[in-house]
């Protein structure tokens, strides 16, 4: 999934925020939605027997508590959302009750054991989702309030047990046997916790909760064994919640949506998207491992909360966690310009939790007209200079900064393809979600601004982990102007970046496959070298309501994309028109197309049965051009709504000639606050 910008391009339609000093006394009667972010600690007492139940027995213990690894965004934290209603008595007595679901990043353990016969295997539960209904009592201080909470409690968990060595007791199973099983867990949850307003409508909270499942049985018949095993977990809960109210009162949520929360220094944006896609069938005389499938579909979905605080004069600290599920169509394979941003490089059937943005930003004014801004997506409401340094250090996306478009860069808004909203040959630094940990550097002069920044590469291309010690790395540089053309406004810009990392030659892949008479494999030939390239980014006005676009890159087509997609040449350019022509205010319509290539050192690894990011069909006989052509329509349900029309056609998917061409047909629903 590519990281789209700060702000979307449907800023100007989020209802801003209200800035005021809550009341002294606090109403908490009524209804209220919220989300939450946390971190758990749990263990599950486990113990064996063979699948009748006799002995012998084996026991052990599993502990779910990994701790946060930054590189590759794994530990046992989690988010979520819920909703409930509060009545406040008026001897401040409060009575409530709250249902929750929250979705772990990695909430897991496994443990590997021996049978007395010397055999050997691994036992491991993964929580995949969990909830409550509780009820809530509490107390009111005046803007404080004091509850204790308590209920019932469940949670979904996938249980596996994989045969390492031998085969066990009575059992069949031989070495690398994998038994899969979900089930559900029952239990109770208690805790407590406090809880205050922060703003007009939102409320703040800390909670404790403890949680606490019977035992559950498994049997795994390969395996000839029944296990049985508790679990219990501990958690800790930073939550907001936005008070709905009672439908009498003026300050029920509005058809608008949800107000943003926006402090003086605390500010919290959300957004939810929801895509699914569909290829037609099409002509498909042979398939390879990564080749796009005829007649299948997909869908994703995500929810991203955009938390910020400001630390000290001109500095902001933003935290992104997100809740993604789904798969792109294939697998996210099959197209080198994928049909869908909004696909990740990794599918999961269950939603989990990432934290997909850690950063810290630091504006100096340095002069010239002031600049209002508006609140948005990491961006607080206030004013900057014209002239300004911005440097942002931390977790977030290379098209956060470079290579943005107003007219093609977030497929949450406008285009999908990923060679439409991102230049196609543009291979910048990310993980398999699009984020990576780096600095940028922007100077903005005049009409200029120069762009530079520093990047981490993942350990090895195309993975889901970022190297630990920067030893693989890119450096980006970008120089931007911005003009008025017969009077309207527009920019162009020129990006180039070179990557250091472990990557490997096609030619070489290609040599060796020869001598070994296998598939060309450049993972076998990767040694520590360079790939570079530069692109182009134009957006202009050409009336109101009318925007073009083109963007135009080259990197070097001997050496493998190292993180975004199969890409060595390409060319884009497409126009948006605003609804505003056809009394449609808040509607858009937007047309691209794009041609995609690589060099002939890829075909020809592609033609010796070579896998990309992407693509590879096994054989690459007759090559050409990738082609494609995106129209979409986006409708605006409500000024916090949209609900989009995508449609995509694409001759020679994969440069692959024998196949296609592919129609895709789209429906993008996406709302934030």
């Amino acid at each position: 999934m590519t990281a789209n910008s700060w702000a979307s391009a449907e800023s100007g339609r989020v209802p801003l925020p209200v800035q005021a000093s809550v009341s002294s006394i606090f109403d908490w009667t009524g209804f209220y939605v919220g989300t939450h972010f946390g971190y758990a600690a749990g263990a599950s007492n486990w113990s064996a027997t063979q699948a009748d139940g006799s002995a012998p027995r084996l026991m052990g213990r599993l502990d779910f508590y990994p701790q946060y690894d930054a590189f590759k965004g794994t530990g046992s934290f989690s988010s979520g959302l819920q909703a409930g209603y509060n009545y406040q008595a008026a001897s401040r007595l409060l009575l409530g009750v709250e249902a929750d679901i929250s979705f772990p990043n990695s909430v897991s353990a496994t443990q590997t054991f021996s049978t007395t016969l010397g055999d050997q295997a691994s036992y491991g539960e993964t929580v995949l989702h969990a909830g409550s209904v509780r009820g809530r009592v509490g107390y009111a201080f005046d803007n404080w309030l004091v509850y204790g909470t308590g209920g019932f409690g469940w949670s979904f968990d996938q249980f596996t047990r994989t045969q390492l060595m031998g085969s066990p007791m009575g059992g069949s199973a031989v070495p690398g046997t994998l038994e899969k099983h979900s089930l559900w867990r029952l239990g109770w949850v208690a805790g407590a916790g406090v809880e205050l307003p922060v703003a007009p409508s939102w409320t703040a909270k800390l909670e404790y909760l403890l949680s606490e499942f019977g035992g559950q049985s498994i049997s795994f018949p390969a395996g000839a064994q029944k296990f049985e095993g508790d679990y219990a977990s501990h958690s800790i809960r930073l939550g907001l919640n936005y008070q709905l109210r009672d439908p009498g009162k003026k300050d029920v949520a509005s058809a608008n949506g949800i107000s943003a929360l926006e402090t003086e220094n605390f500010s919290l944006h959300g957004q939810t998207t929801f895509v699914g896609q569909y290829a037609a069938p099409f002509r498909a005389p042979y398939r390879g491992p990564n080749s796009l499938a005829p007649n299948s579909a997909r869908e994703t979905l995500d929810i991203t909360f955009y938390a910020g605080m400001r630390l000290w004069e001109g500095a902001e600290l933003w935290i992104n966690p997100e809740i993604d599920q789904g798969f792109g169509l294939s697998n996210t394979l099959g197209v080198a310009g994928f049909p869908s941003g909004e696909a990740y490089k990794v599918g999961a059937e269950y939603p989990y939790t990432r934290l997909q943005r850690m950063f810290v930003r630091q504006t100096i004014d340095l002069g010239g007209e002031k600049q209002k801004v508006e609140s948005n997506f990491n961006q607080f409401a206030g004013s900057q200079t014209a002239d300004r340094l911005v440097i942002t250090i931390g977790k977030f996306g290379v098209g956060d900064v470079f290579d943005t478009n107003k007219y093609a860069h977030d497929p949450r808004t406008d285009f999908l393809n990923w060679s439409i909203i991102d230049s196609g040959a543009f291979d910048y630094a990310a993980d398999a979600w699009g984020y990576t940990y780096g600095a940028a550097a922007e100077w903005y002069r005049g009409a200029w601004t120069l762009r530079a920044g520093l990047f981490d590469l993942s350990k090895v291309p195309n993975s889901t982990e970022l190297d630990p010690r920067f030893s693989q790395f890119q450096a980006l540089a970008e120089i931007e102007h911005r003009h008025e053309l017969w009077g309207q406004p527009g920019k162009i810009a020129v990006t180039g970046f070179l990557s250091r990392g472990r990557m490997g030659s096609f030619d070489d892949a290609v040599r060796l496959a020869q001598v070994t008479n296998q598939p060309a494999d450049v993972a076998a030939v990767r040694r520590y070298r360079s790939r570079s390239g530069i692109s182009m980014n134009l957006e202009q006005q050409l009336m109101p309501n009318v925007g073009l676009f083109a963007r135009a890159g080259i990197a070097d087509g001997k050496v493998e994309p190292y993180e975004f997609a199969d890409i060595d040449k390409t060319v884009a350019a497409g126009l948006s028109v605003s609804g505003d022509l056809w009394g449609r205010a808040g509607d858009t319509a937007g047309i691209a197309g794009v041609l995609n290539s690589i060099s002939k050192s890829h075909q020809s690894y592609f033609n010796a049965g070579g896998l990309g990011i992407l693509i590879g069909d096994g054989q690459l006989p007759n090559p050409g051009l990738e082609k494609i052509i995106e129209a979409y329509y986006s409708l605006a349900v409500t000024p916090a709504s949209r609900l989009t029309f995508d449609y995509q056609l694409i001759a020679n998917p994969a440069y692959n000639r024998d196949r296609g061409p592919v129609s895709v047909f789209g429906t993008r629903l996406h709302a934030q606050f």
